[in-house]
């Protein structure tokens, strides 16, 4: 497959996730939509402390996406069993889909990140991620590392029917959307 692009129907995945404290194997991602629009966050792992930043950003601005009709989806190359293990709130109201084998990643073509690719804003947004992380440091120390330390971050959006409204490939790990970014883009 190559990259998706806005237009496209989203693949229809078989998965397995986290979702509160359960694992459920054997999913799709149809079955995870639920008949939503929704937000798919594509993250390297459960250890990486930005990702697990992130995911805490996204747990606390959940109740909001879901007051305007989207769901939201984390997708890390962790195995079930270390997401359980290493969660920030020890439960997640949405679903984080576990692909440690990277097939998904891979069949999306969202590759490695890019050398000497930040630009300026995402050093800025980086900073903040870092002052955050560096207030709690006891949450966000590096935990096990999996999958590919290189991976590059991807962000999609889908409506109601799979068709991808917006896709992003980031180039690095800042190049991404926050959660009141993404909340922004809803109207």
């Amino acid at each position: 497959m190559a990259k998706i692009k806005a237009g496209e129907k989203f693949p229809n995945y078989t998965v397995d996730s986290v979702y509160g404290t359960d694992v459920i194997k054997g999913t799709t991602i149809e079955k995870i939509m639920n008949g939503k629009p929704t937000m798919f966050w594509f993250q390297r792992y459960m250890g990486c402390p930005p990702c697990r930043l992130d995911v805490h950003l996204l747990v606390m601005n959940y109740e909001k996406f879901v007051e305007k009709g989207v769901e939201v989806v984390v997708v890390m190359q962790s195995k079930p069993e270390i997401v359980l293990k290493d969660m920030v709130d020890k439960t997640l109201p949405f679903h984080l889909i576990c692909d440690p084998t990277e097939s998904i990643y891979k069949d999306l073509e969202i590759g490695d990140m890019e050398k000497d690719s930040m630009t300026e804003a995402d050093m800025a947004k980086f900073a903040v991620k870092r002052e955050m992380m560096a207030a709690e440091p006891e949450k966000y120390e590096h935990g096990e590392y999996e999958g590919n330390e290189a991976q590059a971050p991807a962000w999609f959006w889908l409506d109601k029917d799979m068709t991808v409204i917006e896709a992003h490939y980031a180039k690095n790990i800042a190049d991404m959307p926050l959660a009141q970014e993404a909340l922004d883009k809803i109207k």
